[in-house]
């Protein structure tokens, strides 16, 4: 008798292959579900494999324009970073895929969820409360926190004897020495010979970025225009290419980032669970457009709002990082960021080239630049004997502290 339906996070790979044929033997019926959220894989290979290996259905869906327009275009918005260099390709997938995970839980009449993250990682924590949010009830069967299963399979090699005793397809190419997460947003490197946080990455690790020294000798010209602080065209000025629609922009935009090696970073971050990692990331497109919507952000917005929304995108940031997208506390910090973006509206022109994005010039119905009143040779709206006083009435605060507490109140003999 069948222990219940659990909808498991399916990759094609050996881990969660073997997760599905271990969970079909702990006497669940097992549906396999396959997020393409813009990863190089074959599909249609992934199907065949699971329904071979005995899953009750099938899903293989594309959340690629979902993807793009609910988790990155507000991750644009935010000038979503962590840890200052982190751009969040893996934190926001997870909400995507979890989402649509338990909306077929949901559908299918399925109690359980399952997943093949790890039990030292963040993607465990991500998946999980979304998972919880959005589907209270659910049961959660994350089989590398399972005693008989994690002592049952200390390593890749009992993984590949377990595949081959149950009819599991190995792979046939030798694995690389790390770790690998491929979405439309970036690639990741992790674990493996990386684990050494002194080691030189590998030459042939990137596969989504150029090396620059490798790149084209001549720039790329580009003209990103944003409304509502989100991309909604990007053209090319040197050949006449352009994109309208979210999945179209972001695309282009990995397309010309990667062939000029943009996006490439070395880190060592602080995960959730509480250890530090070293991870290395490309994000060609994302990088692109960080530096885009700081420009076109800062010319339209009040420099006070500004100030306020720079600690929201930090609070964003760390929410998302831990796996907190449907909390809400996010959802409050995702609606302050989306009013502040009301104006930032216009046109940036930047290059691209070597590993670099330069920003060339903006444009903007909405601009807050007064290109009179901050000029050297016209006075404009603007009376200079203002600053004496504005920087007198400043100085009062500096000039009791040191006379009574700093460097002036011990000079004194």
């Amino acid at each position: 008798m069948s222990k219940g339906t659990v909808v498991l996070a399916y990759s094609g790979g050996l881990d969660t292959s073997c997760i599905l044929v271990w969970l079909k033997e702990q006497g669940y019926d097992v549906i396999a579900f396959l997020a393409n959220i813009g990863q190089d894989e074959d599909f249609e290979a992934a199907r065949k494999k699971a329904e071979s290996l005995g899953a009750k259905k099938v899903f293989i869906e594309d959340l690629r324009a979902e993807f793009v327009a609910d988790f990155i275009w507000p991750a644009v918005q935010a000038n979503a970073i962590y840890e200052d260099r982190y751009l969040l390709g893996t934190s926001v997938a997870r909400p995507c895929i979890a989402r649509r995970q338990v909306e077929i839980a949901r559908k299918e009449g399925a109690n359980f969820v399952s997943h093949g993250a790890t039990g030292k990682g963040n993607d465990q924590i991500r998946f999980e409360l979304t998972c919880y949010a959005l589907y209270p009830q659910v049961k959660i069967i994350a089989p590398w926190r399972i005693p008989e299963f994690y002592n049952r399979f200390r390593g890749r090699k009992d993984l590949m004897e377990y595949a081959e005793k149950h009819g599991i397809p190995v792979p046939v190419t030798p694995k690389a020495p790390w770790s690998m997460d491929a979405n439309l947003m970036h690639i990741s490197y992790e674990s493996g010979i990386l684990e050494n946080p002194k080691s030189h990455a590998p030459a042939d690790l990137y596969l989504m970025t150029k090396n620059p020294e490798d790149s084209p000798n001549t720039p790329d010209v580009l003209e990103i225009e944003f409304r509502n602080g989100v991309p909604v065209r990007v053209s090319n000025e040197k050949d006449g290419t352009f994109e309208e629609s979210p999945l179209g922009i972001f695309s282009y935009l990995n397309t010309v980032g990667g062939k000029h090696g943009v996006g490439r970073i070395d880190i060592v971050e602080n995960r959730f669970i509480g250890m530090k990692s070293r991870g290395i990331y490309e994000t060609p497109g994302g990088t692109i457009l960080l530096q885009a919507h700081l420009d076109i952000e800062t010319f339209t917005m009040d420099k006070e709002v500004r100030r306020i929304k720079q600690g929201l995108g930090i609070k964003f940031s760390e929410l998302v990082y831990n796996g907190f997208w449907y909390s809400p506390e996010c959802d409050f910090v995702r609606h302050c960021i989306s009013k502040s973006q009301e104006n930032v509206e216009g046109k940036v022109m930047l290059s691209v080239f070597k590993g670099q994005v330069y920003i060339l010039g903006r444009e903007s119905p909405k601009s807050l630049y007064n290109e009179e009143l901050v000029s050297m040779d016209v006075q404009g709206d603007y009376d200079p004997c203002d600053a004496s006083g504005f920087i007198r009435i400043n100085a009062v605060r500096l000039r009791e502290h040191h006379r009574l507490q700093g460097l002036s109140s011990t000079t004194k003999k």
